[in-house]
């Protein structure tokens, strides 16, 4: 076992872990943040989108040792400060980015991503960014709504796939 200490959310939180241990399961078992969902464990879905020092990454790939001394920000952490939904979760929820919600953890964390970096995507940059998050209920079209409109753009004029 190693102790491992991370800033999750901004606050310190501290553990024991085996070498084995994935940084998505640390968040859910000893920081008890749930929002990470674990889907596939194999970086294929996206779910368990976290970020990282300001990286976002698949927090399946990464064991807990190395994302010792690490600022980490989960779902949980995205909210403003008063509690009520930050920009991009009202997005997905005025323009219906959600239906089972198993993936929108991951999807707002990788929208998140992809502001930081572009802060006016075009629908097909945004189509491109979300290829590694999977959804099986959506069908993405309203998930890329919710995106762009988060980014202060024009929604009206996004066909249907």
């Amino acid at each position: 076992m190693t102790d491992v200490t991370m800033t999750i959310n901004g606050r310190a939180v501290s553990g024991a872990v085996e070498g084995r241990t994935l940084l998505s399961t640390f968040l859910r078992e000893t920081a008890g943040l749930t929002g990470t969902h674990i889907g596939c464990d194999t970086a294929q879905c996206g779910a368990c989108t976290v970020h990282v020092n300001g990286a976002s990454m698949k927090s399946c790939t990464v064991f807990a040792q190395e994302a010792d001394g690490a600022e980490v920000t989960t779902i949980e952490g995205m909210a403003n400060a008063d509690g009520s939904l930050n920009t991009i979760q009202q997005a997905f929820q005025d323009h219906h980015g959600l239906q089972c919600g198993f993936c929108t953890p991951g999807m707002v964390m990788t929208a998140a991503a992809l502001l930081k970096e572009n802060p006016k995507p075009s629908e097909t940059e945004v189509r491109d960014y979300l290829k590694g998050n999977l959804c099986r209920c959506t069908g993405y079209h309203n998930i890329v709504k919710a995106i762009m409109a988060a980014s202060g753009q024009d929604v009206s004029a996004i066909a249907a796939e």
